[in-house]
């Protein structure tokens, strides 16, 4: 017996378009939950409990379900979900079903870590080309990437159809190397200067910044929080 009922994916989609605005903590949940099913897979299970994938996300059964449920009717209680029947169902929420072209522009010790993070390529994000302005970089082999001069991006990233820019350099370049990936057709910006940037809209940009994370550790540390 099959221990998952699904509604039928055109359905989902259609509802997935029509529905509200889903939090960026729900999205980081699933992606939690994406690599806890593979793990799952890969270790032979058919399925899995929604109190499983809370127990690894550090979470309540209760949320689990109520994240799944944004997105439409998945497994059945007593039951559990299908590894992977929920699998799928999620690579497809997160559009992961077909490979990005990513970009990367800064060639210092950050985009280098970047650009050889096999786990991207694992899900879908293909760096198809890497960028900087420092003479002594240019020409660089990176990983069957030759790193090309500043000059290039905007044609490069034409030409390439490259839909995602991982922006690694300084804070006073950000917006400047922003505001022309987004000329260049870019519609999403993972940026990792710290620096508030703007992007027009249609545009979607996620910042990563260091060192609030690690004031944030400190914070908990100096106030006896465990998390």
């Amino acid at each position: 017996m099959r221990a998952a009922v699904f509604a039928r994916r055109p359905a989902r989609r259609s509802a997935i378009r029509g529905m509200k605005k889903i939090s960026e903590s729900a999205v980081r949940r699933l992606s939690l939950y994406l690599r806890f099913l593979q793990e799952a897979e890969a270790a032979g299970a058919d399925t899995i409990s929604s109190g499983e994938l809370a127990r690894r996300g550090g979470t309540t059964s209760a949320q689990v379900r109520k994240d799944l449920s944004l997105f439409g009717s998945f497994g059945k209680r007593g039951m559990g979900y299908s590894v992977p029947e929920l699998l799928l169902e999620i690579r497809q929420i997160l559009g992961l079903t077909r490979p990005w072209n990513v970009a990367v522009i800064g060639a210092g010790r950050l985009g280098s870590a970047l650009s050889s993070f096999r786990d991207f390529e694992g899900r879908g994000f293909h760096i198809s080309a890497v960028f900087d302005n420092d003479p002594a970089k240019i020409g660089q082999s990176w990983g069957g990437l030759t790193v090309q001069p500043d000059e290039a991006l905007d044609a490069t990233l034409r030409e390439r159809r490259v839909e995602i820019a991982i922006v690694a350099v300084p804070a006073e370049a950000a917006q400047g190397v922003v505001d022309r990936v987004v000329a260049a057709g870019v519609k999403a910006v993972l940026n990792f200067a710290p620096v508030r940037l703007r992007v027009p809209r249609g545009v979607t940009l996620r910042s990563v910044d260091p060192t609030l994370e690690l004031e944030g550790l400190s914070f908990a540390l100096s106030n006896g929080k465990d998390g």
